[in-house]
């Protein structure tokens, strides 16, 4: 090794770099102490040369970037001391190839988690020094070393902009995404954004979406030791508040926050009566701290979105999935929901196994959906649309029978026999097809309608700059718009005039206890009875469509006991009864449907949970009086047009002066507790 290698190899700041580059006469160019020479491989401007010349040692740090950036790798800075030995300046300059040298040995620190990954370094000896000269007074950096000699291979000009060197954001672009980051948008949304706005292919962008985490992460500038800090502060401070709030959290070995979970007092009520079914959404992330965070919402009574609980993670595994259910339960008093839909998750399946065995397990069937595109569209080509569209039929199907048939005649017919998603789909088609969960209640949670109104509700509070101290907060405001937004649309639904379409009794009596939104699903059973016959066999009645020669559903009803069930499950899946079971009631001349099949999630006067109640006071009972009155209004004000438009005329009037008064001192969302605990 030559005297002038050994002494840079001891300069190095980097003392992983010890053994990348002996830089010997074999290696590399070397400039004589007599003259400077051209490059033996090139005269370009555009590759680097012996005795080029830069003002400063940026420029030559830019120049040798251009250069390996075109070559299809990147450089990075080593600094050393001139020759004269240390504390003269900077006299020399080492750039080298980004897989430089070896793997430096850290340290285990068992205090601190460790970072397993695999290192890009492989003693790569391409490099360029530069050395500091003066000329009449003037300082300049001249090329004194340079090597392109690689170790490994040069990567293509569409592969080299992914290095980390390349990846950069500008400061306009960092605007625009702070500004996206307000509006609580994706980052795969933001990506597709700055995409379409610079008018460039996908996947084109300067950065990644790693990138803009990290950027994002960077804006805040907190500590997260003191972010979990402030959250576990928060949450004891609601708790102080309002006894009814419930969280639960887990500390790693370090003292840290792993977890957490919460619900609210109105959630918990809510649960009560609407917890049969449970969407447990786990897609989504809190953008800042790229953690997982889980939602349970269900449907209230009017058909729209209700709020159950929420959990942050810091890992998705079983043990986390475990936990989060467990405090879920914990919140509620021990209730399991009779079926609880998610998205396809073996972690989570499992779990959901081991902490609610009763509970009945399926997939969202539109997080499902939302995969087909990158599964199947190219697999098809032109053929796409119609295989979804024979899925969408084989979906909907009412028997397993005709299911397995149809299935079969699919593959062949689109020649899927190979295909690894179709196998995947059809391993696991007791958890999403419709005629195996027909028998299990799902309040109308599999339609894609529900998917858009519980996605815009989540998205509310899932803002890329959410600190989490505030993060239980924005849930809390949400939640709170959406009771508040639930409520306006409950009294639109209540006061508008509900149109009878059979004029059978049993239509007017379903009106009379059903909410707006759930006696709509019974009428369109009712007007589609009228076209469906029924024969008495012998031990049920068959019922099958008028035009239909053969097949139908079979219906068995006990008058006595007031029973009656259909093949079709359609009341075990939605809670409405079937075309054919109401055919059947009023071929035997049943003038109202029956208890039992008018459910309590489905009507309009729910029961009140007490243990959960505040004291009551004089206010409470004034406002639970106040609500009989307006409820006893609604009623009588919807049998007639001329009552309805009285009562409008009046309300309004009245509306308008208890506007002009001035509010009390009791806080908003003391008002809104109240009046969530009344209704």
């Amino acid at each position: 090794m030559s005297e002038e290698a050994g002494q840079m190899m001891l300069v190095y700041d980097d003392p992983s770099d010890q053994r990348s580059i002996s830089l010997d006469e074999a290696s590399s160019s070397e400039e004589s102490p007599d003259e400077t020479r051209l490059s033996l491989e090139t005269t370009n401007d555009a590759v680097p040369y012996i005795g080029q010349r830069f003002v400063t040692h940026d420029a030559a740090y830019e120049f040798y970037s251009e250069f390996a950036k075109r070559c299809g790798f990147s450089i990075r800075r080593h600094r050393t001391e001139g020759k004269d030995g240390v504390g003269k300046g900077l006299t020399r300059r080492y750039f080298v190839c980004h897989r430089a040298g070896n793997t430096p040995t850290k340290n285990s620190n068992d205090s601190k988690p460790q970072r397993n990954r695999k290192s890009s370094r492989c003693g790569c000896q391409a490099y360029m020094r530069i050395s500091k000269s003066t000329e009449f007074g003037v300082p300049e950096w001249r090329v004194t070393g340079f090597a392109n000699h690689h170790n490994h291979e040069l990567l293509e000009p569409n592969q080299v902009r992914f290095l980390p060197a390349y990846r950069t954001i500008s400061e306009s672009d960092k605007n625009r995404i702070l500004m996206f980051a307000k509006t609580g948008i994706s980052v795969q949304q933001m990506m597709r954004l700055l995409e379409l706005e610079k008018c460039i292919e996908p996947g084109y962008l300067p950065f990644t979406e790693k990138d803009v985490r990290n950027l994002l992460q960077s804006f805040r500038k907190v500590d997260p030791e003191d972010e979990s800090i402030d959250l576990l502060k928060m949450c004891r401070n609601i708790r102080d508040k309002d006894p009814n709030f419930k969280f639960e959290f887990t500390l790693d070995s370090s003292g840290r926050l792993e977890n957490i979970a919460w619900s609210y007092a109105s959630s918990i009520q809510s649960y009560e009566i609407f917890g049969d079914a449970v969407v447990f959404d786990t897609t989504h992330r809190l953008t800042a701290f790229d953690m997982p965070v889980g939602i349970w919402v269900g449907m209230n009574n009017y058909g729209m979105p209700c709020f159950f609980g929420c959990v942050l993670l810091r890992e998705e595994n079983l043990r986390s999935f475990s936990w989060a259910l467990k405090a879920f339960l914990g919140f509620m008093n021990g209730k399991a929901p009779q079926t609880i839909l998610t998205d396809q998750n073996m972690c989570l399946k499992e779990a959901i196994g081991m902490e609610m065995p009763t509970t009945k397990h399926a997939l969202c069937i539109w997080l499902t959906v939302a995969k087909f595109p990158s599964w199947f569209n190219a697999v098809l080509g032109e053929r796409y649309n119609d295989w979804k569209a024979e899925f969408y039929r084989l979906y909907n199907l009412e028997t397993i029978e005709d299911f397995e048939l149809g299935w079969r005649d699919m593959v062949n017919s689109f020649g899927l026999h190979t295909n690894r998603h179709i196998a995947s789909l059809y391993a696991l088609r007791h958890l999403w097809a419709l005629p195996y969960l027909r028998s299990h209640f799902f309040a109308g949670l599999t339609t894609p309608g529900q998917s858009k109104s519980i996605n815009a509700f989540i998205q509310r509070f899932l803002s890329a700059q959410t600190r989490l101290a505030q993060f239980v907060e924005q849930v809390a405001v949400a939640v709170d718009f959406k009771d508040q937004a639930g409520e306006q649309q409950t009294m639109q639904q209540n006061i508008q005039n509900i149109s009878l379409k059979t004029g059978a009794p049993m239509e007017s009596h379903a009106a009379s206890v059903l909410t707006p939104f759930a006696f709509s699903k019974l009428q369109e059973q009712l007007v589609m009875a009228a076209h469906y016959a029924s024969y008495q066999m012998e031990d049920c009645f068959l019922v099958r469509h008028h035009t239909k020669l053969e097949g139908g559903r079979k219906v068995y009803w006990v008058p006595r006991e007031g029973i009656i069930s259909c093949s079709c499950h359609q009341f075990e899946f939605s809670g409405i009864l079937c075309r054919h079971a109401l055919r059947v009631l009023s071929t035997g001349n049943c003038f109202q449907i029956p208890e039992r099949y008018l459910p309590l999630r489905w009507r309009r006067s729910m029961p009140l949970n007490r243990h959960l109640h505040a004291p009551r006071n004089d206010h409470t009972e004034r406002m639970q009086l106040l609500q009989s009155m307006v409820s006893s209004l609604v009623t009588e004000s919807a049998k007639s047009k001329e009552r309805l438009d009285l009562a409008t005329e009046h309300v309004s009037v009245l509306l308008s002066r208890i506007r002009e008064q001035p509010v009390s001192s009791l806080s908003m969302r003391e008002l809104s507790s109240t009046h969530r605990t009344l209704a």
